[in-house]
């Protein structure tokens, strides 16, 4: 990948993450020691909330608090208290408590201050270099806090590694990050740092730096580049892949399972990280998908047809393992059955396609699919954006997501391919290739006012950037639509954009009818100078963004437009399809 694509990556990419982290103090760490030993007994891969590392020994390991005990011998658990489960713990971590004791300052611990730190009351502990206070975690543990004090004032990644390494320890202590362990100086470069430390200052000793405060010598350049790991169950093969970055609510993960064959492509931003494989072995044709968002992690477990060992997760195939732009990666298709047609308006209707069992497609807000069928015997392809099956669906859990696709399509008489699907029966089968586009969560970086102007079937885009918008952009205060049709009869989820404007004072919806009838009440007219200027507005200390989609002439229009008003080109997003 040339430079250019690695310095786009870590700004599009990683600054979002990173700025999280310094904003909420959460590097989302966690458990140490045996953590979660009581937790994971009855835990199976395909139905957790969390997602697991993956261990390069035996599973579970041979130490591990997992496996059965001899007969006779009792396994170390305890006895919560009333009001210390695992929810329970949950709570207490976003009541915003402070946990650390710092008050949100993040600091570099040295081995000595590590040391001092080692009571129940006082308890901190180093894993893999990061330190965290676990001593609010002491009556929550289903250890023990005998089991918990073993780790007190002490690195204890060994001791991690011995009991838990599967386990995702960035979920269960995210409030409880103290910081990171003081890097140690070679001999020469301590003399060297001793002898600065000593000289003097008009007659007057220089005082020794606090280590309270992080150095200021810069960290380690770090590998932006996504990685893989797998690990084994009996039953199960699970593939966990870590993208080094915040995955948004709609998700990112595009799988395919195809008899022995594997392909899971991970959309990062403009980024495309595929894994290629050809397994070792037979699986079932079902696959689940499950994803944290918050550190970026996606597990793909995959059930064993006969439950014996892997050796290895199989063969790669061409262009396993790769990191390239999504430009560059080609299409992959998956066949998809057409499941129901849900009546929108007069002339459009929402297709609910269902992806074959061995797929899931996660498609990021803004990015578009393609739909190929044979029309006469001569396959034909158009682009569609995905919607969500209402305006704002019920929440769904990340293996959920991704089983069907939604695609709102304005049926045209003489359209070649909508006037097929207008006909096709419900249990058709049709091609589905993708995700595509350009739209990526940089663009909404910072945003506190989002403008979109739609016209027609350009709402599509639209409608899942509204959710997105509402849920995950923490400075957004406030997103506003212009929604150009002919008629009334035209408006696309008329009475649901009405409903979430009632119940979400952060959102406005304004229709423009040109050819409205008498009894329309709205504004009439097309898009021009004059309906912008009061639409777009520009409050003090805000950061604006206006998308536009819709016919071309609409669209090359309403850009003139937008920039006539002073926006940049940096403040408009274009969806293309």
């Amino acid at each position: 990948m040339v430079k250019e694509d690695e310095e786009d990556f870590e700004e599009e990419e990683e600054e979002d993450y990173r700025a999280e982290n310094r904003g909420n103090i959460s590097a989302v760490f966690s458990v140490v020691s045996s953590v979660l030993s009581g937790f994971v007994r009855n835990w199976r891969c395909f139905k957790a909330s969390v997602m697991l590392n993956v261990p390069s020994q035996s599973f579970p390991a041979a130490a591990s608090q997992q496996r059965v005990a001899p007969a006779g011998q009792s396994r170390n658990k305890v006895a919560l208290k009333p009001g210390h489960s695992l929810l329970d713990w949950i709570r207490l971590t976003k009541s915003g408590r402070d946990l650390t004791g710092l008050r949100g300052r993040l600091i570099e611990v040295t081995e000595e201050e590590l040391k001092r730190h080692n009571t129940r009351h006082d308890c901190w502990t180093c894993i893999r270099g990061m330190v965290y206070n676990v001593s609010a975690y002491m009556d929550f543990h289903p250890g023990g806090e005998a089991e918990l004090m073993r780790a007190a004032g002490i690195d204890s990644t060994d001791l991690f590694d011995q009991v838990h390494r599967w386990v995702n320890y960035e979920s269960m202590l995210k409030e409880c990050l103290v910081g990171r362990m003081a890097v140690k100086l070679s001999p020469a470069l301590q003399a060297q740092t001793e002898k600065t430390e000593s000289t003097h200052l008009n007659g007057l000793s220089a005082p020794s730096p606090l280590r309270l405060e992080p150095l200021s010598a810069p960290l380690p350049a770090k590998d932006h580049r996504p990685r893989y790991d797998w690990f084994q169950t009996d039953g199960t093969v699970n593939i966990v892949v870590y993208t080094k970055r915040k995955i948004p609510s709609s998700g990112c993960a595009v799988v395919d399972l195809q008899g022995d064959t594997l392909r899971v492509e991970m959309l990062l931003g403009k980024m495309s990280y595929l894994l290629y494989l050809r397994l070792s072995s037979e699986v079932q044709g079902r696959v689940d998908v499950q994803t944290a968002h918050s550190v970026g992690k996606v597990q793909v477990c995959l059930r064993k047809s006969v439950k014996d060992k892997w050796t290895q997760v199989g063969q790669p195939l061409e262009l396993h393992d790769t990191f390239t732009q999504c430009k560059d990666r080609g299409l992959f298709y998956r066949d998809c059955v057409l499941v129901s047609k849900t009546e929108v308006t007069h002339d459009t209707q929402v297709l609910r396609l269902q992806l074959p069992p061995g797929s899931r497609m996660q498609v990021p807000v803004g990015r578009h699919v393609y739909l190929k069928t044979s029309v006469q015997g001569t396959d034909v392809v158009k682009p569609y954006t995905p919607v969500d099956q209402t305006l704002i669906p019920p929440a769904q859990s990340s293996a959920e997501m991704g089983l069907d696709i939604h695609l709102m399509i304005k049926i045209y008489p003489d359209g070649v391919l909508t006037s097929h699907l207008a006909n096709l029966p419900i249990g058709a089968t049709l091609s589905v290739g993708g995700p595509e586009g350009s739209f990526t969560m940089r663009v909404l970086r910072d945003v506190t006012h989002l403008y979109m102007l739609a016209a027609g079937t350009g709402f599509t885009p639209m409608a899942r950037l509204i959710r997105l918008a509402l849920q995950d952009l923490t400075l957004l205060r406030k997103a506003k639509l212009m929604f150009f049709n002919r008629q009334e009869r035209d408006i696309l989820w008329c009475s649901q954009l009405d409903e979430h404007c009632t119940k979400e004072e952060r959102f406005e919806v304004e229709y423009v009818l040109s050819e409205p009838a008498d009894s329309w009440k709205g504004r009439r007219g097309r898009i021009d100078a004059c309906v912008l200027q009061n639409f777009l507005e520009r409050p003090e200390n805000s950061k604006c963004l206006v998308c536009v989609c819709g016919p071309t002439g609409f669209t090359e229009l309403a850009v003139q437009l937008v920039r006539q008003l002073d926006f940049s080109e940096e403040e408009i997003h274009i969806f293309q399809g």
